[in-house]
């Protein structure tokens, strides 16, 4: 909680236990396509039972609660989407991997939402196979929002976020009014080898590109409904002033939005003064990358709620816009979340 209002989230990644990473194992060693052994009738260990989702989920949540954040939109962990395999064993993966964010859903209805991810391939003309995964996890697993990667592939092949090929799912979208939450996945630069952890590297450049391509390009006029938040406040920051025509000189504040989740103090700062109050939502990945502890404070980088509100230049309006209001504009469904149940 923040003074009183409910903490809001827009970036969580999904908590399994390890043996998830198990199926994508033996789906790539085997170069077979499965079923889901959480939906589809596929084998089913001890070590994917419904206790241990639990327990996963509730590390989860009580990571959460350390941070004083209420609700969490929870999707794909982007650095094993994977979008790089066989288009044939994609739609195995990403079923599974929705399935495990079903889980942690239910297991807390109180305090996740789901967002997809989606079968994307680069190759692909356009992302018409993805409508099916869409409309299962919208329609029958109660998702709200998708995610999508603006490179599913890692090597830069991708078309940009303002072609064609992406124009299917806009369509759906903004007909639909599902929010777009936009995360770059893996990166196979053969250059970043050197940098550990380096498909933080391909989230930085993906996501940069997707706000220009996004603000530059027709996507906005063609769907003028539809609501884009590109994640780690848009990758990367504008060294430009705001009216030189190296920036979209148009009106964007009704499509395109930022997460919070930039953990060095500087760097949020800048990036709240230049993309806007209104633009900005909170986000942490907690837990993900920012679990490095600030010497400081003693706590982790991800602790996000006391860094904005000691932002001098904030009001508390402003903090309280980033903090719930912001959020629940962009995805109503924070505001429709269950209470929790009272202990019994």
């Amino acid at each position: 909680m923040y003074k009183g209002q409910k903490v809001y989230d827009i970036h969580g990644h999904v908590t399994a236990p390890d043996a998830a990473r198990g199926f994508v194992t033996m789906l790539l060693g085997s170069n077979t396509a499965m079923k889901s052994p959480l939906s589809g009738g596929g084998r089913r260990s001890e070590d994917l039972s419904d206790e241990a989702f639990q327990k996963a989920a509730a590390r989860h949540a009580k990571y959460m609660d350390d941070r004083n954040i209420d609700i969490q939109v929870i999707g794909p962990r982007p650095f094993i989407v994977l979008g790089w395999m066989s288009p044939h064993l994609l739609p195995s993966w990403t079923t599974f991997f929705n399935d495990c964010i079903k889980k942690q859903c239910d297991f807390f209805p109180d305090r996740f939402i789901g967002a997809a991810t989606l079968p994307q391939i680069s190759e692909a003309p356009d992302l018409s196979n993805c409508i099916a995964e869409m409309d299962r996890c919208t329609k029958e697993l109660g998702f709200k929002a998708i995610y999508l990667s603006p490179d599913p592939g890692g090597k830069r092949t991708t078309p940009g976020m303002h072609e064609p090929y992406w124009y299917p799912i806009y369509e759906k979208c903004e007909r639909e009014q599902v929010p777009i939450i936009v995360h770059g996945t893996n990166a196979l630069d053969r250059r970043y080898g050197v940098v550990p952890q380096n498909y933080q590297l391909g989230f930085a450049t993906e996501q940069y590109l997707a706000t220009q391509f996004l603000g530059h390009g027709d996507v906005f006029d063609r769907y003028p409904g539809l609501k884009i938040v590109v994640c780690h406040c848009g990758g990367g920051l504008n060294r430009f002033i705001p009216t030189d025509p190296h920036l979209p000189q148009r009106d964007l504040t009704k499509n395109l939005f930022y997460d919070t989740c930039g953990y060095d103090i500087p760097f949020i700062e800048a990036a709240i003064r230049q993309r806007g109050v209104s633009q900005m939502i909170f986000g942490t990945e907690a837990p993900g990358s920012g679990q490095a502890v600030r010497p400081e404070t003693g706590k982790t980088s991800d602790d996000m709620v006391p860094i904005l509100d000691a932002i001098p230049f904030l009001s508390d309006t402003d903090k309280m816009d980033i903090m719930h209001n912001n959020g629940a504009k962009f995805l109503p469904a924070f505001d429709k979340v269950p209470a929790a149940a009272a202990a019994g």
